[in-house]
């Protein structure tokens, strides 16, 4: 049985980022390495961009959110950041791990 390995192809760039950062970066990604969470960051921003344009799509067929609508999603977002602090406040990483 052989093992067939899919590696996508890549490219070397140079890229400028400010020095905290990446000190930041840097001790948080040991093992997965600087170019994979590079790259991974910028997946998340191009899906990022890819959502926001369809939100900007379905906002101009459904109309725009309410006030009380955009309250309730931030409301619903400042929990999640609360959230994640606590758990990096409690050193707590675990994917599984109930809140």
């Amino acid at each position: 049985m052989s093992m067939v390995t899919c590696m996508a192809t890549t490219k070397k760039v140079t890229v400028t980022i400010p020095a905290d950062l990446l000190d930041e970066i840097r001790g948080e990604v040991a093992e997965r390495g600087l170019s994979a969470y590079v790259a991974e960051a910028l997946r998340f921003k191009r899906d990022r961009d890819r959502l926001r344009e369809l939100a900007d799509w379905l906002q101009e067929e459904h109309g725009s959110l309410t006030e009380d609508e955009r309250t309730a999603a931030f409301e619903e977002l400042e929990d999640l950041d609360a959230e994640h602090e606590r758990r990096r406040a409690a050193g707590k990483h675990d994917a599984g791990e109930a809140a």
